[in-house]
């Protein structure tokens, strides 16, 4: 993952998001936050940022302070997203009521944003490194699949980050919500894009896994496909991706090229095409 990094940053990635689930679940990591460090000091220039952390399993005030003190070592270049949690293991490893992550993530997200953004208060309010927030806040987005999810993170103050396998329709009812509630933050489209032949079977088969244990509710809006955007030439995916912004209300991607069974030279070689041939083409576009 540190060489990757390196590899993303040459080719001229943005940022890089870790993302995560516990007990051995594929292609995630169970420590996010101690990962987007790993990744940072690799780097020179990328931010990086867990994204996202199932913040219920946690003290915000905890997250808080670890995710500032990071953003202190690494000035301008840390970032965060926040998840509820959808598979119950997750809470199950940690001793936590499975069915008690709604309300714990809706009363920690307010005070982590605030926080997060130098307005914390009582005893949170005089770690140094969180006081220092009021004068670089740290980017805060919340994963969303629902109407009061995205009018929740509006009031939080913080972006939206929605489904992977939601469709742009989806996607467009949620964004023209969340700025309807007075959304002002980043509006995260998460797909995964392939340049040239892709890992189709692998792909399926780890589509099939996430519709094993997601929720009936969200899979109503998943569509049909997997969401995935893959063609011969850049300027075809390029495309794609161009038209799900625009369908979708989107104004940013988390573009994921990980996939359980594709060897990791095959990843290289996409984070470098990626990057090269597909992000100057999106820049221009968006």
């Amino acid at each position: 993952m540190r060489a990757q990094a390196r590899t993303a940053e040459c080719a001229g990635w943005d940022g890089l998001m870790t993302s995560e689930h516990h007990g051995g679940f594929p292609d995630y990591v169970p420590n996010p936050l101690q990962l987007a460090g790993w990744l940072l000091e690799a780097t020179e220039r990328i931010w990086a940022g867990p994204c996202p952390l199932l913040l219920p399993l946690y003290a915000d005030s905890h997250v808080a302070e670890q995710v500032a003190w990071l953003a202190a070592r690494f000035p301008e270049r840390v970032g965060l997203g926040v998840a509820v949690g959808g598979l119950a293991q997750d809470f199950e490893m940690a001793g936590l009521d499975y069915a008690e992550r709604g309300g714990r993530f809706a009363e920690a997200l307010p005070r982590l944003a605030a926080a997060l953004r130098g307005e914390a208060e009582g005893p949170l309010s005089q770690d140094p490194a969180v006081a220092a927030t009021r004068a670089a806040p740290v980017p805060v987005v919340s994963a969303a699949q629902g109407p009061k999810a995205v009018a929740r993170a509006a009031a939080a103050q913080v972006g939206v980050l929605f489904d992977s396998m939601q469709t742009p329709t989806r996607m467009r009812e949620l964004s023209d919500a969340y700025v309807d509630a007075g959304g002002k933050g980043a509006r995260i489209a998460i797909r995964r894009v392939w340049i040239g032949a892709p890992p189709s079977a692998e792909v399926a088969e780890q589509m099939d896994f996430y519709r094993s244990y997601a929720p009936s509710g969200a899979q109503d809006h998943w569509g049909d496909g997997q969401q995935m955007i893959a063609a011969e030439r850049a300027d075809d995916v390029a495309e794609g991706l161009i038209r799900v912004a625009w369908d979708g209300g989107c104004d940013a991607f988390n573009l994921r090229l990980h996939v359980k069974g594709v060897e990791a030279a095959r990843v290289d070689d996409q984070i470098a095409r990626v990057g090269e041939e597909l992000l100057p083409l999106l820049r221009r576009a968006l």
